[in-house]
Formats: C-alpha cells, sequence, structure tokens
C-alpha cells in the first residue's frame, strides 16, 4: 500500500481543539502536521492512502457538524 498525504482546513475556532485532540491521540502509522493560515490552518494528515483519506474526510465533517 502506498503512502498518501491528505489535507484538512480548520477554521481558527476549531484548530486549537483538533490539535489538542491529535496531541493526545497515538495516530500512528498516520502522520500529522500543521500548517497555520490566516483564517485557520491545513492539517496535512500522511501514511497509508485509504488511512489518511479516512482521516481528512473525518476532520472534514467534524470541522462541519462539531
Amino acid at each position: 500500500m502506498s503512502d498518501a498525504t491528505y489535507i484538512a482546513f480548520v477554521p481558527t475556532a476549531k484548530r486549537d481543539r483538533l490539535r489538542q485532540i491529535l496531541q493526545t491521540e497515538d495516530t500512528k502509522p498516520l502522520a500529522w502536521r500543521e500548517q497555520r493560515t490566516m483564517f485557520g490552518s491545513e492539517f496535512y494528515f500522511s501514511g497509508p492512502s485509504a488511512l489518511a483519506r479516512k482521516a481528512q474526510a473525518y476532520v472534514a465533517e467534524w470541522v462541519i457538524t462539531g
């Protein structure tokens, strides 16, 4: 299985909460990093393609519904 990177945009109001969640969880084999932007952050999820895609989709849904 090949690795891939997916990006989820998280608005400023929610980025601290997501960062806190990701820092407390064991996300291996998925790696993540944050790139702050003017209106929020881009969270990059890298790892096995299917897992990275699921993480990105989950975060996108969490941003919309949370």
